[in-house]
């Protein structure tokens, strides 16, 4: 059986269209990365996909799951990823097209997640400097 890395390393050079996927530590497995943006996971020899609303779908329709671990209470279900159909995960251009979506997925969720950049606010120096002066009473 081959270990997290492994896998996640035959994944990434599976997959193409993404430009280069990078594999990184993630948790207890390991984490892909494209353009800045995770969109996939292995963990527990199981590949978990980034999905969105309508994507989740297609991965329900083939049976799959969300990725789901123990926590200290309780088991927690995290619905934003899936694992990968087997259907999918043994067809080449099927997880290539499956992993493309799942990138658009993770880098839409990230837009959504980012805060809107304000303008900064003058600092004190710089509103003096900004204030018109009052005349002086004598």
């Amino acid at each position: 059986m081959s270990t997290a890395r492994e896998f996640a390393l035959e994944i990434a050079e599976r997959i193409s269209g993404l430009g280069p996927v990078t594999v990184r530590r993630f948790f207890n497995g390991v984490g892909l990365v494209a353009d800045e943006v995770q969109f996939a996971f292995v963990m527990g020899g199981s590949l978990y996909l980034k999905v969105d609303d309508e994507f989740r779908a297609a991965f329900e329709a083939l049976g799959a799951k969300p990725f789901v671990y123990e926590g200290k209470r309780k088991a927690v279900t995290i619905s934003s990823y899936y694992e990968t159909p087997e259907d999918v995960l043994y067809d080449q251009d099927e997880l290539r097209r499956w992993a493309v979506r799942s990138h658009r997925a993770a880098a839409a969720a990230r837009l959504r997640r980012e805060p809107k950049k304000k303008a900064a606010a003058p600092s004190k120096k710089q509103s003096a400097k900004a204030a018109p002066r009052r005349a002086r009473r004598k």
